[in-house]
């Protein structure tokens, strides 16, 4: 699954067998509201690897192997937080479970559009790009 614009990033059918250990994310914050939903998401499994899932300029999903980044003060943009307990998401649901399966879609002009990830007890978390934001669903 190709970006023209990001690469291929990381195969994601690598997290299939692990546990899920740790999930941090990184939310948008002006004015003192936080966005709606994260920008990134990175799933640590049990052999240590972090997964980063984030959108690309480009509306293409991005899968890569990257550790999480700090925080960022934007001056008056607002301020990116980053942590493991600032917000709800579908991934939260999930620690200390096996991923069984992952499945993508993809377009061919624009790479990765869509990422399913199952996990042992059969749930399923979706990760998709919506008019440009991550967005996380079960």
């Amino acid at each position: 699954m190709v970006c023209p614009l990001h690469g291929a990033g990381t195969d994601p059918t690598r997290l299939v067998g692990r546990t899920l250990r740790r999930v941090v994310a990184s939310w948008h914050v002006s004015e003192g509201e936080r966005s709606e939903a994260p920008l990134d998401v990175w799933l640590i499994d049990s052999l240590g690897d972090s997964t980063r899932i984030t959108t690309g300029s480009d509306r293409c999903l991005i899968v890569e192997s990257a550790a999480p980044h700090g925080p960022c003060d934007m001056g008056e943009w607002g301020r990116v937080e980053v942590g493991e307990d600032l917000g709800d998401h579908p991934f939260l649901r999930h620690l200390g479970q096996r991923v069984a399966s992952v499945a993508e879609v993809a377009a061919p002009r624009t790479g990765r559009t869509h990422l399913e990830i199952a996990f042992a007890d059969g749930d399923r978390v979706r990760a998709d790009c919506w008019e440009g934001d991550l967005r996380l669903t079960r």
